[in-house]
């Protein structure tokens, strides 16, 4: 007969870390709490640094005593992909062509991407090849690539843990990070290709997507030995600037059911019975429509909220009260001077901060029009909030 493991619990509050305090409030969407401090991300840091403001070697890790940003709250777990598979091993990044001022490269996740010579960040490359075209090249390329038994994973997950144990202890909230389905399929398969696909070859689709379970539920059983999860968040970008990408009959045919069953199996392997288990949903674009339909598996946490395609957090958290919200700060406006951040603060925050449960950031990484003077200034005005 199995013996049954022990509960694991939450620390006292008076033992969390202040970042874990501040973060958990967020979470349990806490009316006028101090609002956390955090940033999305930086394409600015080169500019910054060319004009002297920030020291050359200066990442977005050690930016936090400069803008006021919160100690961590948070643990991601990570090791199941983001953007692109959760692959292992990766796949050899080569420079397949030399096009003069541009490179024809395979990147990690076997994608043929376009890049400009000696520059791999800081924009937007071309991707003109995928990997699965049909079931031969998904076995051959990417199926093994998947096998949550390859021995190779074993250290890092082993390394998260210890860590995530460390978190844990403070109190910090423990989240279990991976792609989404339809960020998973699309780098496979291709963007367009993949629209095909859903039609022409959906028992291709129905496989990859059961690869993409069997990974994810072995790999979080492994875990859930040893951690609780708080939340479970996925990388997932189906929205464009006018809404979904795709149909909510396909994403209900192709992408919940899988959701679903690995949600469930989390929560029914969870050492802490009590703890609520969060579900949040990361897509660009305008992502109203995807709302109400993501909720259908219980999401109650949304972001980033893309100002420049018509999302407004300020409306949204009207019309779903009990949402938990990050992002929404408009990028454009922190270029475009103080007295449009002001605005833009004053519009947002004084309500946002009286009903709890949002963090604010800007809505992508902060671009490289931004000037440093601006968002030091923004940073101003959010710490008033903190």
């Amino acid at each position: 007969m199995e013996t049954m493991k022990p509960e694991i619990t939450l620390p006292p509050r008076e033992a969390m870390s202040l970042g874990a305090q501040k973060m958990r409030d967020f979470y349990a969407h806490k009316p006028d709490a101090p609002v956390y401090q955090q940033e999305f991300g930086f394409y600015v840091l080169d500019r910054w640094k060319a004009e002297g403001h920030i020291g050359a070697d200066a990442a977005e890790s050690n930016l936090g005593g400069l803008f006021g940003y919160d100690p961590p709250g948070k643990y991601f777990l990570g090791n199941l992909g983001w953007c692109e598979a959760g692959f292992t091993p990766l796949f050899e990044e080569k420079v397949l062509e030399d096009q003069g001022n541009y490179e024809l490269v395979q990147d990690f996740a076997g994608r043929g991407v376009k890049y400009f010579r000696g520059r791999r960040n800081g924009f937007m490359p071309e991707y003109v090849d995928h990997p699965v075209k049909d079931q031969k090249s998904w076995e051959e390329k990417c199926l093994w690539r998947m096998d949550p038994t390859n021995p190779d994973r074993l250290p890092a997950i082993q390394k998260t843990l210890a860590e995530a144990k460390t978190a844990a202890a403070e109190g910090q909230i423990i989240c279990a990070n991976l792609v989404g389905g339809y960020m998973y399929l699309r780098s496979l398969i291709g963007p367009v290709e993949l629209l095909y696909l859903f039609y022409d070859d959906p028992r291709l689709i129905h496989r990859c997507m059961e690869a993409w379970f069997r990974l994810a539920d072995t790999v979080y059983a492994r875990m859930q030995e040893e951690i609780v999860f708080d939340e479970v968040f996925i990388g997932e970008d189906i929205c464009y600037n006018h809404g979904l990408l795709i149909s909510s009959d396909m994403i209900r045919e192709f992408l919940f059911p899988y959701y679903q069953q690995l949600l469930s199996n989390v929560k029914g392997r969870q050492r802490d019975k009590t703890r609520t288990l969060h579900f949040q949903v990361d897509t660009d674009g305008f992502s109203d429509a995807a709302i109400s339909l993501y909720r259908e598996l219980g999401m109650d946490y949304l972001s980033p909220f893309e100002a420049a395609s018509g999302c407004d957090v300020i409306r949204t958290a009207g019309e779903y009260p009990g949402l938990l919200i990050r992002g929404g700060f408009d990028k454009r406006i922190l270029a475009a001077g103080k007295d449009a951040i002001d605005r833009e603060v004053d519009r947002i925050m004084p309500v946002m901060k009286k009903r709890g449960g949002y963090i604010p950031t800007c809505d992508h990484g902060v671009p490289e029009e931004v000037s440093f003077e601006n968002y030091l200034h923004y940073r101003r005005r959010m710490l008033e909030f903190a």
